[in-house]
């Protein structure tokens, strides 16, 4: 799948999300790198999909503006990887946006697996 297409299947991903939580999504970042880079990695492992980096929303204070962009960040050569098939990497790309997401809103992956998008 060629990068364009595979950043419109992320974006599509985030249009989809109903638009309760689409319009909470504010100064959030969300991109596409090709791998997760050395520090990713050491603390994350590197069978990563996806990761949220920032502040969830449930854990910001009143005095949380001006911040930078919390990011989002969805790796195509992990889901490449494991899911050859168009329509499973399609699936696992909108899993991952609806899964990092979630950290977004301050939920952990206890919370996601209970929720069925762990």
């Amino acid at each position: 799948m060629t990068r364009r297409e595979f950043e419109r299947i992320v974006k599509e991903a985030v249009e989809s999300l109903p638009p309760v939580l689409r319009e909470k999504i504010v100064n959030v970042e969300v991109t596409v790198r090709e791998s997760p880079d050395r520090r990713q990695t050491s603390e994350h492992g590197s069978g990563l999909y996806g990761l949220y980096e920032g502040v969830s929303l449930d854990r910001r204070t009143h005095d949380f503006a001006g911040a930078l962009p919390d990011r989002i960040t969805i790796f195509k050569r992990s889901i490449e990887r494991d899911f050859p098939r168009r329509e499973e990497m399609i699936k696992c790309i909108r899993e991952t946006v609806i899964h990092e997401v979630g950290h977004f809103f301050g939920f952990d992956d206890d919370d996601l697996d209970r929720l069925g998008i762990g």
